[in-house]
């Protein structure tokens, strides 16, 4: 794959664009790019004040961006269902969406608004419902894309089903893994089922390597002898923001980019580098298990993909 940059997107005008967790790091500069591009994007988030202060950041690089901010919490199913209400009172149809917000191996156990573990409940339970209240805008759209945010953390990661919600033993990464996972495999199973329905959407995955977000410097270990270590082998192993956003755009974006793929940086054990195709784990693609997910998620938040689909 050639060098691509944020300058092989295309031109996005008349599109529209949902990015998740837009208020800063990795979808804060994919907002930008999208904006930059052409497309009317609106930025989500929990902190209404770090969303103008991204709306003007942007609008400071680009003048005539067609931007808005809107409060969304995907640790509460009541403000999914708010959000998505208003985004259909004012939008006919939806181009992209970017489930792109996550959280990181909380040090202890925490439940979201509707009693899920929280990384579980925002990185993937949230967007799974998040998607779900978004169907019909998305299938008016004529080529609709969704891309779902992995990590590389998606490799050590395994749906555990006897305690998905780790009620039992909750161990911060083995939730963070077990959440990218499902994510992965959200996106993996989101496209197998368009293709079965006839929905429509292109579903993609992307990971962003190592990169140097607030997640990385804020986040459990940061202090630590190892966290201060890491903080020196940042230049060699790792990359900017803007870098790791690269692989969600050109998802998001490109031509290239294929119905069901899974892109990241293809340097060094994919943790910097160019977009390219990622190494899917075995455990992300086993059929069986995304089923069971799938019909745990719809158990779960209560949103049927099926039942939408066909009321819409």
């Amino acid at each position: 794959m050639i060098d691509w940059t944020t300058a092989g997107i295309p031109t996005l005008g008349g599109m529209t664009a949902v990015v998740t967790g837009a208020t800063g790091g990795l979808g804060y500069e994919t907002a930008m790019a999208l904006a930059g591009a052409g497309a009317i994007v609106i930025l989500t988030g929990r902190n209404d004040a770090k969303g103008l202060q991204a709306i003007e950041g942007i609008c400071e690089r680009f003048p005539d961006a067609l931007i808005a901010y809107e409060h969304l919490d995907l640790a509460s199913l009541a403000s999914i269902a708010d959000f998505a209400r208003r985004f259909a009172a004012d939008n006919e149809r939806l181009d992209l969406l970017v489930n792109n917000a996550g959280v990181m191996a909380v040090p202890k156990r925490q439940q979201t608004e509707d009693g899920f573990e929280m990384q579980l409940g925002i990185n993937y339970l949230g967007h799974y419902a998040l998607t779900a209240r978004l169907l019909p805008q998305l299938r008016r759209a004529i080529a609709p894309r969704v891309v779902n945010l992995s990590s590389l953390a998606h490799r050590a990661g395994a749906i555990n089903f006897e305690d998905l919600q780790g009620k039992h033993c909750y161990r911060p990464w083995r939730a963070y893994c077990q959440s990218k996972l499902a994510m992965l495999m959200f996106a993996l199973e989101l496209q197998r089922r368009s293709v079965a329905a006839g929905w429509g959407l292109m579903s993609l995955a992307a990971h962003p390597g190592y990169a140097r977000t607030d997640l990385i410097a804020n986040g459990p270990g940061a202090n630590t002898f190892q966290g201060r270590v890491g903080r020196l082998l940042q230049p060699l192993i790792s990359q900017s923001a803007a870098e790791g956003a690269l692989p969600t755009l050109f998802a998001a974006t490109s031509s290239d980019a294929e119905p069901g793929g899974y892109y990241g940086p293809s340097g060094f054990r994919e943790l910097k580098g160019i977009p390219g195709p990622a190494r899917i784990m075995p455990q992300a693609e086993d059929l069986a298990v995304a089923a069971m997910l799938w019909d745990a998620s719809a158990t779960l938040t209560g949103l049927s993909f099926d039942e939408i689909a066909a009321a819409a």
